[in-house]
């Protein structure tokens, strides 16, 4: 199944994730279409596993770039440059996450990437509060609006390097981008 979820995310890295067939799926992986069909009841469940896995796989690298530093700035700093290089990895995830979020209606993978904005957005909620507490940040910062900031900083990123069909470009800018942020977010003198 993994496979599958890697085959889809490398197909949306080069073309348009909605024009993407279970029949492309399945020549991509060196498989019949039968054979991606006994893994998979519908091109819907496919769509599913590859955002649970963006999910899982995004949070558990944002975690994991912030565990054990001592500064919750240098967690936010790692938290961010961390999401870069997700995508920069797989420029085929934004394109899906995009593509997903534009369709009318709920549908299971617009759910997930929801509840990833949001799983997200409280671990940065707690790493914003905890930069308050200990006086790295702006005690009066508002802290939701400060993690939609982070967030929304990053699709800025996502969005500017896709129209310039450049995802590299996103590694060079990120840490000057992040810069600015913390000179709103950071506690003056």
């Amino acid at each position: 199944m993994r496979i599958t979820v890697e085959a889809v995310v490398e197909l949306a890295g080069t073309q348009n994730p909605n024009e993407i067939t279970t029949l492309a799926i399945a020549r991509h992986m060196n498989l019949t279409e039968g054979a991606l069909f006994r893994h998979f009841p519908t091109k819907q469940a496919i769509w599913e596993s590859v955002m649970e896995w963006v999910a899982e796989t995004l949070l558990g690298r944002i975690d994991r770039a912030a565990k054990d530093l001592d500064s919750p700035l240098a967690a936010l700093r790692a938290m961010f440059m961390s999401h870069v290089d997700f995508v920069a990895e797989h420029p085929g995830v934004p394109r899906m996450l995009f593509g997903e979020l534009q369709k009318a209606g709920s549908t299971a993978p617009k759910r997930i990437a929801q509840t990833l904005i949001q799983h997200y957005g409280q671990r940065l909620q707690r790493t914003i509060e905890a930069g308050k507490s200990c006086g790295e940040l702006d005690a009066g910062l508002d802290t939701s609006a400060a993690a939609s900031l982070f967030i929304g900083t990053i699709q800025g990123l996502v969005m500017q390097s896709l129209l310039q069909g450049d995802m590299a470009r996103m590694r060079e800018d990120a840490p000057k981008v992040f810069a600015i942020y913390c000179r709103g977010i950071r506690k003056l003198p």
